[in-house]
């Protein structure tokens, strides 16, 4: 193998090499998004192309590779729940993000990528999650039921949804103060 890539670069110059190398690959666009530092994520509950979570996901994961994610987490239980629907892992959607792709190129990335799924399963999945809440999961009650009380909230009531909005709200105002 190595023989064969000798003859490819017979008669050119070292210093005509390494730009030929460079630019074998994709070109990435710079990443904008953003800064989780000063403002909140998008709700869980906006949908992006159908899906809910994923405008948080991708504020998240666009905020981490630019080095402004504060205090949020990418590829967090909530956003394995979106990857785990699609069959996708989070490694995979940062590599999209990375190559600064649009929120329109990563909906038709996500819509190719995994386990194909209907406009139908899409919606019926994200109106689950929206009415879904931590309280009802044995494992993460104890957590959650601390964390709505912190806000006023009462977690038997409360969405995971609703906790994370007001949680959003409450810290940023917290940081601007």
């Amino acid at each position: 193998m190595a023989i064969g890539i000798s003859w490819i670069f017979v008669g050119i110059s070292c210093s005509r090499i390494a730009p030929l190398i460079r630019n074998n690959s994709v070109m990435k666009r710079e990443i904008t998004g953003k800064d989780l530092t000063n403002e909140a994520p998008r709700s869980p509950r906006l949908r992006v192309g159908g899906y809910a979570i994923l405008g948080r996901t991708i504020d998240k994961c666009r905020a981490l590779v630019a080095g402004n994610i504060g205090e949020y987490h990418f590829d967090c239980p909530l956003d394995r729940t979106l990857f785990g629907f699609k069959g996708i892992r989070g490694e995979d959607f940062r590599a999209q993000i990375e190559q600064g792709r649009s929120d329109e190129e990563i909906i038709e990335w996500l819509n190719q990528s995994g386990e194909e799924k209907t406009p139908a399963q899409i919606r019926r999945w994200s109106e689950k999650m929206e009415a879904s809440s931590l309280h009802d999961d044995l494992e993460k009650r104890d957590f959650f039921v601390e964390e709505t009380k912190k806000l006023g909230l009462d977690p038997e009531k409360t969405t995971t949804f609703a906790w994370l909005e007001v949680d959003d709200r409450v810290s940023h105002a917290q940081q601007a103060a």
